[in-house]
């Protein structure tokens, strides 16, 4: 794995990448590339009304450190959840600028196949700004009609262990069902008895550049 890579990492909201790709930014961070974590919306609008409207901005932060993400390579924009498409023309073109601005060699974004539609609205343009890059869509296994297991991430308890630590720094999600420690460690579990390693996690090959 090369160490001066570049990753960008699209999650439609704080949270989803960590969910669908965080042993794999565990590994890339460790082995020396650089990631950047794009969520695209904090979801103000679904935070329970107890608790601080920017709480996912904060607990985005603490989760991506975790992972190995630097500060400044975490960035947290304003686009309102469950309205992705009415802002379809926003969002590519703020993943173009992101593409000018990082240049990255690799894109990890959601399933080309997810059913929620901010997460099939980031597939869909990442595919747009992206399609002369690499591009891997990620398992969030609660939204996917379907899912290709194309490419699978060989990633040590070490990372996995990152990537558990990193979704518990989100307490305003603990009570979701998909944020339970046990799933996630048997989805890795499981992926990993399909290569016939300890953990792994999955992805479909949206697009595949060799240079």
């Amino acid at each position: 794995m090369k160490s001066d890579l570049t990753i960008l990492v699209l999650a439609p909201h704080t949270d989803d990448g960590e969910f669908g790709c965080g042993g794999t930014i565990a590994r890339y961070a460790e082995g020396g590339a650089r990631v950047v974590y794009v969520a695209f919306s904090a979801a103000e609008q679904s935070v329970s009304l107890n608790l601080p409207r920017d709480i996912l901005r904060t607990e985005v932060r603490n989760a991506t450190a975790t992972l190995g993400i630097r500060d400044d390579d975490c960035l947290v924009l304003d686009f309102e959840v469950r309205r992705f498409p009415e802002f379809r023309q926003q969002i590519l073109d703020k993943m173009i600028d992101l593409g000018h601005l990082y240049n990255p060699d690799m894109v990890f974004l959601p399933s080309s196949n997810d059913t929620h539609q901010d997460h099939h609205t980031i597939a869909q343009e990442g595919f747009r700004a992206f399609k002369r890059t690499t591009m891997l869509g990620y398992e969030v296994p609660w939204n996917n009609l379907d899912f290709r297991t194309c490419c699978f991430v060989d990633i040590n308890k070490n990372c996995l262990d990152k990537k558990i630590r990193a979704l518990k720094m989100y307490k305003s999600q603990q009570d979701r069902i998909y944020s339970n420690t046990e799933f996630i460690r048997s989805l890795a579990v499981t992926r990993g008895v399909q290569i016939s390693k300890r953990y792994a996690e999955v992805f479909e090959v949206v697009r595949w550049v060799i240079n």
